[in-house]
């Protein structure tokens, strides 16, 4: 009888455990492909012979279409009465250059990413950067639903304040609230027009500062058109 030798896994170096470690510590994720996160954290920089430049671009281009997907499905559900156009706005803030280098700095990306030390090159920017490439390499050793569970179980949460982000971004009523305390204006909001067409509400609200007509909005709730009517406002008077 002839017995079969299982396959033994290769031994892992000191640098892959402490590698591995990383992404157990920052994403609670332990990688399997050890390859795709090297690739994930080595910048074009660095190349590795004349005829093959091994970098995360790739990576990064697919981590960045994942982050967007599971964003825009955050919003669409947080978000149910507002469009297109302004889901894309709070989009783009949640994903903004700035946003990404600042989650990859908090994660400490600048201790395994691999790049040409001798040139010039913006470390913040880098760190967004792997930090989209890594996205993309936990999907592809993984899952789509793997990685919606880690951004929001160990990403957000430890290190975005998603709530402020959204509210920098969203709540033009309280903006214009101070902008016109400061300037000791009256503000108020005031309903023009409330219909109801086959059980859909359908309110239109004008903001008024010191008696005179500003922005209005049009929402399926006196809350939203308020916003929208405070949005219009804040860019009449320039604040946007």
């Amino acid at each position: 009888m002839r017995f079969r030798v299982p396959l033994l896994s290769p031994r892992r170096s000191k640098e892959d455990l402490q590698f591995i470690r990383f992404f157990i510590d920052k994403f609670g994720y332990r990688p399997k492909r050890l390859d795709l996160f090297y690739e994930a954290t080595t910048h074009r920089s660095l190349t590795y012979s004349a005829s093959r430049e091994f970098s995360n671009e790739r990576l990064e281009f697919l981590g960045d279409a994942i982050l967007d997907s599971i964003i825009a499905e955050f919003l669409f559900h947080k978000f149910p009465d507002q469009d297109e156009g302004y889901l894309t706005k709070v989009k783009s803030k949640v994903v903004s250059r700035k946003t990404l280098s600042e989650i990859g700095e908090e994660l400490g990306l600048r201790k395994i990413i691999r790049y040409n030390k001798g040139r010039s090159i913006n470390l913040s920017s880098l760190e967004g950067n792997a930090f989209e490439a890594i996205i993309g390499a936990i999907y592809l050793d993984s899952s789509y639903e793997t990685v919606k569970k880690i951004l929001h179980h160990h990403i957000f949460r430890k290190y975005v304040d998603l709530n402020k982000v959204l509210e920098e971004e969203i709540d033009f009523k309280s903006r214009l609230f101070i902008w016109s305390q400061k300037r000791r204006l009256q503000l108020e909001f005031v309903v023009l027009r409330e219909e109801n067409l086959h059980g859909n509400w359908k309110y239109e609200v004008v903001a008024q500062v010191n008696g005179t007509n500003y922005g209005k909005g049009i929402g399926a709730s006196k809350k939203v058109a308020e916003q929208a009517a405070a949005r219009e406002t804040l860019i009449l008077m320039g604040e946007m």
